[in-house]
């Protein structure tokens, strides 16, 4: 590890993203703190996605699993991470250059944070015709915080928690931040920009059927654990997961 490097493993699952595997990886090469490993975790691509990564050399390394979904691909990484700090990336998303070094700054800043998310923007894919982009123009407009590829964790804050849920071929975040929270996870949120997530055709969310039934089943799991919770406790019952 050189001087300018950090500490950090980050971990990019790809199914069959060769269209834009290439610029999620140069989104991490170009960081002005860079990391010291990136791992591809191929979830049984039948395209030129792993070629496309092992062209790129070191620091990215490609693993390969057979199609398992996204939560077993990211243990996967996880499992073979070197870094102290493990940070997460889609292969269809970007981040901004200076993503990693904001968010270490902070984790120097308070030892007793355990991780740093950033605020997360939307983008059209530039290919994309008129149509399709009226059909997601609501959508680029939407921001948030809690999406896994502007988190920056601890590792051993992660296996606190626990692995991704492989039950969940979508949400698999979602569920792994709802034990976060439960473990009382301490955590900040920058107020800059740090992931630009990809809106096209091919999002996950909308070409999976049975995904989006299971993230549908996720969020009721969700709800039903809060009401348990919340019953054991004598509170009224949240009405959203």
């Amino acid at each position: 590890m050189t001087s300018s490097q950090a500490p950090i493993t980050v971990i990019i699952p790809v199914h069959n993203g060769e269209r834009y595997l290439g610029e999620a990886i140069q989104s991490v090469l170009a960081q002005t703190l860079p990391p010291t490993g990136i791992l591809i975790v191929d979830d049984g691509s039948t395209d030129d996605s792993a070629q496309i990564a092992r062209a790129f050399g070191p620091p990215v390394r490609c693993l390969r699993q057979p199609n398992r979904g996204p939560a077993a691909a990211r243990n996967l990484g996880v499992s073979q991470a070197t870094g102290d700090l493990l940070a997460f990336l889609d292969a269809d998303d970007l981040w901004t250059t200076d993503k990693l070094a904001r968010q270490m700054q902070m984790l120097q800043a308070d030892p007793a944070c355990e991780a740093v998310l950033g605020r997360v923007g939307n983008f059209i894919s530039p290919e994309l015709d008129d149509a399709e982009r009226r059909l997601l123009s609501k959508s680029a407009t939407q921001t948030g915080s809690f999406h896994i590829g502007a988190l920056l964790i601890r590792r051993t804050a992660f296996l606190r928690v626990g692995w991704f849920d492989t039950r969940w071929r979508q949400g698999e975040f979602i569920e792994w931040w709802a034990r976060a929270a439960r473990l009382n996870l301490s955590f900040t949120v920058l107020p800059e920009l740090v992931l630009r997530r990809r809106l096209h055709t091919g999002n996950l969310m909308r070409r999976d059927v049975q995904g989006r039934a299971d993230y549908l089943r996720l969020l009721r799991e969700l709800l039903a654990q809060r009401r348990a919770l919340a019953a054991q406790a004598g509170n009224p019952a949240p009405e959203q997961p």
